[in-house]
């Protein structure tokens, strides 16, 4: 292997990466209830009108708008009550002129009614008349036919990310059942002679493998499916069998460490024997996480992972996450929240890399403020002691206190 490797942006790499897959999205069709989370692999069209009749908004009575032109306190309009509406029923009457007709939040209107007046402005006078003490227009406080969806438009397209208003919305079509993308198997390979199991008591020079856990409850959170194989040791052949059999059985595989530029590094070898086109960059204009391979072998995607664990995550926010949502035809791979805050203090960089600054966001005075956290690529509770990461431009020196930063949620 080359003894430098030539570094291009995340952007750039995820782009790569992205434009060298020829995949099909595997879809199935579940229940709706259990589809949070999910990416749907279809068009969704509605199959009524939402609401399906004319609803009430408020607890009043149904009227005839005309009927209470003019009034107010001092002069109210009278109108005879007639009936009174029960919920999940259609009225069996229509409104006359000067009627009304005592309705629920959600109730259905009876024919001719085209408002309500709110029961606060209203005064009952006797048990078959009420006082109106201000006017309504044509169509306030009710929910016409079709307002909220009308029948056969699209409500959701393909690649939409359901979430619980999604879910909702669906079960108030009747839509019970969604063809939605198969989640991605995602492999992950730890590697490293000093790297054990949790459960174990480390020896000087060992360390718990924590990436392996790290990345599955990422993966997870991203809409992936997780596959765990163990720690393999630093041995070219126990790896490149490792890595063959979870390029077979998975859709994405994760390497683990092995991305350095040293003599005991052989994760690109692995990678550019499991098929082509191989290796496709070897490092990224990123800190932490610079020595990250990206390749692609029987058409999966490939990634060789720093070992420090930081730099891990880091990686695996930037480039997995996104991954596993365009296997699944999201329409949202890149997204990440943010939240404006002010820098509590200097982070200093260097210009030609694009620095990810751990950071604890705290309030003051109505003010959100953005403290970093600073500490090298191998130590875990610099991420556990923060809320998200600010990104240092490539090209700057670093970024000033009392500047205002947008603050990358995890």
């Amino acid at each position: 292997m080359s003894e430098f490797f030539t570094l291009i942006s995340p952007e750039a790499a995820f782009d790569k990466l992205r434009s060298n897959l020829n995949f099909i999205i595997k879809t199935q069709e579940i229940a709706t209830e259990d589809a949070y989370y999910r990416v749907l692999s279809e068009d969704i069209y509605s199959p009524i009108n939402l609401p399906s009749f004319t609803k009430s908004t408020m607890d009043g009575y149904a009227v005839r708008a005309t009927d209470t032109y003019g009034a107010t306190a001092s002069l109210p309009t009278y109108l005879t009550l007639v009936d009174e509406i029960s919920m999940g029923t259609t009225p069996s009457f229509h409104l006359s002129q000067s009627e009304a007709a005592l309705i629920h939040t959600g109730g259905m209107l009876p024919k001719n009614a085209d408002a309500v007046v709110m029961i606060e402005n209203t005064q009952k006078t006797h048990s078959n008349e009420i006082e109106v003490c201000q006017s309504v227009s044509i169509g306030e406080n009710i929910l016409n036919i079709g307002e909220d969806v009308t029948k056969s438009s699209q409500i959701m397209p393909e690649g939409t990310l359901l979430r619980p208003q999604e879910i909702g919305a669906l079960m108030a079509l009747g839509i019970t059942s969604v063809h939605v993308s198969n989640k991605p198997i995602v492999g992950i390979i730890s590697t490293g002679d000093e790297v054990v199991h949790p459960s174990k008591t480390i020896n000087p020079g060992q360390v718990r493998d924590i990436n392996s856990y790290t990345l599955s409850a990422l993966i997870t959170s991203a809409g992936g499916i997780p596959k765990r194989y163990g720690i393999i040791e630093d041995d070219f052949d126990s790896l490149f069998s490792t890595a063959q059999k979870a390029t077979t059985e998975c859709d994405i595989v994760s390497i683990i460490a092995g991305s350095s530029v040293s003599h005991r590094d052989i994760t690109s070898e692995i990678i550019n024997q499991l098929g082509n086109p191989g290796v496709l960059l070897h490092g990224i204009t990123i800190k932490p996480g610079k020595p990250t391979i990206l390749g692609i072998a029987q058409n999966k995607p490939i990634f060789g992972l720093p070992g420090n664990p930081v730099s891990a995550l880091v990686v695996a926010t930037i480039l997995l996450k996104p991954t596993i949502s365009h296997l699944q035809g999201s329409k949202i791979a890149n997204y990440t929240p943010t939240i404006a805050a002010v820098l509590s203090q200097n982070i200093p960089s260097v210009a030609g890399r694009e620095d990810h600054v751990p950071v604890l966001l705290t309030t003051n005075n109505n003010t959100v403020y953005a403290r970093p956290v600073f500490g090298k690529s191998n130590l875990i509770f610099t991420l556990v002691n923060s809320t998200g990461k600010v990104i240092v431009p490539i090209n700057s020196t670093g970024l000033i206190k009392d500047s205002q930063v947008d603050v990358h949620l995890y």
